[in-house]
């Protein structure tokens, strides 16, 4: 183990039953208060649309706001494609002064899924000319960072105007991470000095060894870095702790597991993507996975991600394990 485990987070979809969706989003916000009392630094949402799971995640990450003092929230990740960078910069702006500085944006690049259906819905006039490419990170970065975005401030009649986005929140750029597949995006995010989210699935590229090209991405990102070894990397994996499950809780975590290793196998599609085989059993067997996976050796961040069609009562279980059991055998301390 090259670095003991500094931060421990989770990620979640928020799943919820389209006939009463309160419920499910009253969970999320449960889960992640359950999180700051467990200890956890940072929840993780994941976005989406037209699905059901979260697709505001920070409309939830402010209800979270004020629910709890200490928590990070971020979102792992926003793609961009669905989003004005200047209408999302000020609602992160908003959320992060709301939560006292604890927003956590990560972001990824590309046309939405399944473009060629939702377009007409969310371009109906400029979908031909839209731009999802890294420049609508930047874009949303100068925002971010308060860079002018008009050539007109001061007041007109009874109305004062700033040429930046507002309300402005400093440190928040320091705070944006990008969710990058490849080692051409890791590159990328390195060289923007952005924060890496390197999660369950990758682009291979060059190998079908999972945890090799994650690796080789960390390090190909930090070699990019202005920081260095230093550069902030996160890596989120599903584990899934069975210390204090139930028969039936167990039974169901390794049935779940069993259905998605056929994918892990080989790379899948045209992308060549490639999915890292979920962990489950005790924290200890878990810990002993990680602590020999050549990826999770460069990191000492993690936001394990919670599988996405369990119960409440199971997160529960899991997270507890995760806080209690998982997290110290990996170095990790509750703060």
């Amino acid at each position: 183990m090259s670095r003991p485990l500094r931060t421990l987070g989770f990620l979640t979809i928020g799943v919820f039953d389209g006939d009463d969706p309160a419920a499910g989003h009253e969970s999320t916000l449960q889960v992640i208060q359950l999180g700051e009392q467990l200890g956890f630094d940072s929840a993780w949402l994941r976005h989406r649309h037209l699905q059901y799971g979260i697709s505001s995640p920070i409309a939830i990450m402010a209800a979270a706001s004020q629910r709890t003092s200490r928590i990070q929230l971020g979102t792992a990740v926003t793609p961009l494609g669905w989003e004005n960078p200047l209408r999302l910069a000020e609602d992160l702006a908003t959320v992060d002064i709301l939560s006292g500085g604890r927003v956590n944006p990560g972001v990824s690049v590309g046309p939405p899924m399944r473009w060629d259906e939702v377009k007409g819905a969310l371009y109906p006039d400029t979908a031909d000319i839209e731009d999802f490419t890294y420049a609508r990170v930047e874009r949303l970065l100068r925002m971010v960072r308060g860079e002018p975005v008009t050539g007109f401030s001061g007041t007109e009649g009874i109305e004062v105007f700033s040429d930046r986005v507002q309300p402005h929140s400093p440190g928040l750029a320091s705070r944006v991470w990008y969710g990058a597949a490849s080692i051409g995006s890791a590159t990328w995010a390195g060289e923007q000095s952005l924060n890496l989210l390197t999660s369950s699935v990758l682009r291979a590229d060059e190998s079908e060894d999972f945890a090799e090209i994650q690796q080789r991405q960390i390090r190909t990102f930090r070699a990019a870095h202005p920081d260095g070894d230093r550069a902030r990397v996160s890596q989120g994996l599903v584990v899934i702790p069975t210390d204090t499950a139930s028969a039936e809780q167990r039974a169901k975590y390794h049935a779940y597991v069993e259905a998605r290793t056929p994918r892990t196998t080989s790379p899948q599609g045209p992308g060549r993507m490639l999915f890292a085989r979920d962990l489950v059993g005790t924290s200890e067997e878990i810990a002993e996975n990680l602590l020999q996976h050549r990826g999770f050796q460069e990191v000492d961040e993690v936001a394990f991600a919670l599988p996405f069609s369990f119960e409440h009562a199971d997160y529960v279980q899991i997270l507890t394990d995760m806080a209690t059991r998982l997290g110290p055998a990996l170095g990790w301390s509750p703060r």
